[in-house]
């Protein structure tokens, strides 16, 4: 076997050969590209480090791209990626997967965060503390829009029928539609006592990602009531930011939205829709379950420097209930000020 080392790749915006060994592997995934690393250096300034291990021929056998963050509130670590579900190290062999956890350990130690946090798809055989309490929920999509209508419930297709009896329409498109989108979604984060995103990270979505981002919007009296951004990638979409109005939910303008995004799946020849992660049994598992989606577990391992305990960055941390609860009560104006300093700092 050649041997394996593993280097930082110096230049966030250079390519080198990193996508084309994203684009065949088979557990590669638009968060593992280079051009999610630009658009995370671009909207949050994040600080990166893409590891990369090659064999003595030069060629990659494994990935792991990962970001440094730190600030008072949250913290001073690293984690295999911010704002995304998984992005653990991709790799051919175990030789180059060893290798990166090996090298990522000792960055770890040397910029002195308290802690790593790989987002993997799969169990490790370490003893390294473990989440399995989120998982991805993916639903199989049917081949057409009529059959994947049938495969519903009559009661979750009564609600997607609803909010066209009240006026509701739909609209899809790119850049164009990122206004209305953040109206809804900056909204809805203050009502979760969330800091929001910074409208930044959009922009910066839909540019470097073209038509593989697509923003979906409900209107309601000609007012934003619903909205989600999708990414394409492969046989894939995904579905990572999305909101509703809490009035507006009575009438199921979120079932509409949601419906609305499966339809545009399916017209760009998606097999899988990701729902997203969810917290098992929680409200957001119960209601991707209704649409068939089915739970694959996550694994998010910790590397811990000196024996600390694991962190508790959630919003179910007892520590941030009284943070939340002011959060929920501040002016919008203010809440969309004040959240997107913080929210870069967000594992």
């Amino acid at each position: 076997m050649s041997a394996i080392t593993t280097q930082v790749l110096p230049d966030s915006g250079a390519d080198y050969d990193w996508d084309d060994f994203v684009a065949t592997h088979p557990d590669g995934t638009l968060y593992h590209t280079r051009a999610w690393q630009r658009i995370a250096a671009r909207a949050f300034g994040h600080e990166l480090h893409p590891l990369c291990a090659r064999d003595a021929r030069g060629r990659i056998r494994g990935i792991l791209p990962l970001v440094r963050l730190q600030s008072r509130l949250f913290g001073h670590f690293m984690v295999s990626l911010p704002y995304v579900n998984y992005c653990g190290a991709l790799t051919d062999d175990d030789a180059a997967d060893a290798q990166l956890m090996n090298h990522a350990c000792k960055l770890g130690r040397s910029l002195g965060v308290t802690h790593i946090e790989f987002r993997d798809r799969r169990p490790r055989t370490t003893d390294w503390p473990v989440r399995t309490d989120k998982a991805e929920m993916i639903l199989d999509l049917a081949d057409s829009e009529d059959a994947q209508w049938a495969a519903l419930t009559s009661k979750v297709r009564a609600q997607v029928r609803r909010p066209g009896r009240e006026g509701a329409v739909v609209r899809s498109g790119g850049s164009e539609l990122i206004d209305d989108f953040y109206r809804v979604f900056s909204r809805n984060m203050r009502d979760l006592g969330t800091p929001v995103y910074p409208r930044t990270l959009f922009e910066r979505i839909a540019e470097e990602l073209g038509s593989r981002a697509e923003i979906v919007v409900v209107y309601l009296n000609d007012a934003p009531v619903a909205a989600g951004m999708l990414l394409h990638h492969g046989l894939t979409t995904e579905i990572p930011s999305a909101s509703s109005l809490r009035h507006c939910n009575r009438l199921g303008v979120n079932m509409l939205l949601y419906w609305s995004c499966l339809q545009r799946s399916i017209a760009r020849g998606a097999r899988h829709f990701d729902f997203g992660r969810s917290s098992i049994d929680s409200g957001t598992y119960r209601f991707k379950r209704q649409w068939g989606a089915e739970p694959v577990p996550l694994y998010w391992h910790y590397w811990l420097r000196d024996g600390q305990a694991p962190p508790r960055l959630n919003p179910d941390n007892p520590k941030y209930a009284l943070a939340i609860n002011a959060w929920q009560r501040l002016p919008l104006w203010v809440a969309n000020r004040l959240g997107p300093p913080l929210s870069r700092r967000l594992p």
